[in-house]
């Protein structure tokens, strides 16, 4: 797929999820709803997605440990939320691009391990978002069917995370299915790129399992999305017209894992979508659910794209 027809379709499942969101909200009671923020306690929300963030640097700070023990954890916050902004405001994820290319010679690391702890960062972050999405079905009652639904759907979603979460634990494992996909791929002639992308992803995992890590970026795979789904929380506190405020821990995983289909940058349309469909879910009316998201999209975006703003200056200054 070319990256204009990746550009029209993303735009187009924007746009269609965008109209999905707002089509039958009443305006007038979506204004009221995010009127009544209250805006001293939204401001915990930036507090706790900083701290989520401040996990993440950590987390891929262990990750490129090996090739470069002196990595300093401002440096890697630099590269890490300076490729956040990039990506919110430029399509093709064009932000991990300059994280495991523009910003190699910045950290002291090759691209190649750098992009192997990037997918490394998204299988744990995958994962994580599996379980966490398990959890939350199991325990919001949504009610009649859509209750045996939610429940088989949360154990399906436990058995895959689990799953996966033994196969980082043991990458040997995985060895058959790479080199099968290596091979699929080198029958449609993407043979060289797929090696390029998963043998590196391969020697990290067995590095970092061998070397005992994968436990530790584990344990701080957990805290990053605590903080994440606290950030949810806050936002659902400080709105006082929304009447089931947990729903955030619903609405956390169903958005950002609506982020995997292709849309614009910033994910507009796409997240809203499944995380209203969430909070309404949930037991909250649709005007409320609503501006609950829309808030909770913006704060995501701004304290990012700011503070990633920030550090790309700060790289921009360093390298002359």
């Amino acid at each position: 797929m070319t990256r204009g027809l990746k550009l029209a379709l993303g735009l187009a499942l924007a746009a269609l999820f965008g109209w999905l969101t707002l089509r039958t909200v009443d305006g007038a009671a979506l204004a009221q709803a995010a009127g009544g923020v209250d805006p001293a306690a939204l401001m915990l929300a930036p507090a706790m997605l900083a701290l989520g963030y401040a996990c993440r640097v950590q987390r891929w700070r262990r990750m490129l440990r090996a090739q470069a023990p002196g990595l300093g954890f401002a440096r890697a916050g630099v590269a890490f939320v300076g490729s956040i902004a990039v990506n919110n405001l430029a399509p093709f994820r064009l932000g991990d691009v300059l994280r495991c290319f523009g910003f190699s010679r910045w950290l002291g690391v090759a691209p190649g391990p750098v992009i192997a702890s990037v997918l490394t960062e998204r299988l744990l972050d995958m994962i994580a978002l599996l379980l966490a999405l398990a959890l939350a079905l199991w325990a919001f009652s949504l009610g009649g069917q859509a209750l045996g639904l939610a429940r088989g759907g949360a154990l399906v979603l436990a058995g895959l995370g689990l799953l996966a979460l033994v196969l980082l634990l043991r990458p040997r494992l995985l060895a058959p299915l790479f080199a099968a996909l290596i091979a699929l791929a080198g029958r449609l002639g993407a043979g060289p790129r797929a090696a390029s992308l998963l043998t590196p992803l391969m020697e990290t995992l067995t590095t970092l399992a061998g070397r005992r890590e994968m436990p530790v970026l584990i344990g701080w795979t957990l805290p990053v999305w605590a903080f994440e789904g606290a950030t949810y929380w806050a936002v659902a506190r400080a709105l006082p017209a929304l009447p089931v405020p947990e729903s955030a821990w619903l609405a956390m995983p169903a958005g950002t894992l609506a982020t995997l289909l292709p849309s614009t940058p910033g994910h507009v349309g796409t997240f809203d979508y499944f995380a209203q469909l969430a909070t309404v879910a949930a037991g909250n009316p649709l005007a409320q659910a609503t501006a609950f998201v829309l808030i909770v999209h913006a704060v995501l975006w701004l304290t990012t794209t700011l503070t990633g703003g920030i550090c790309l200056l700060i790289w921009g200054l360093g390298r002359r």
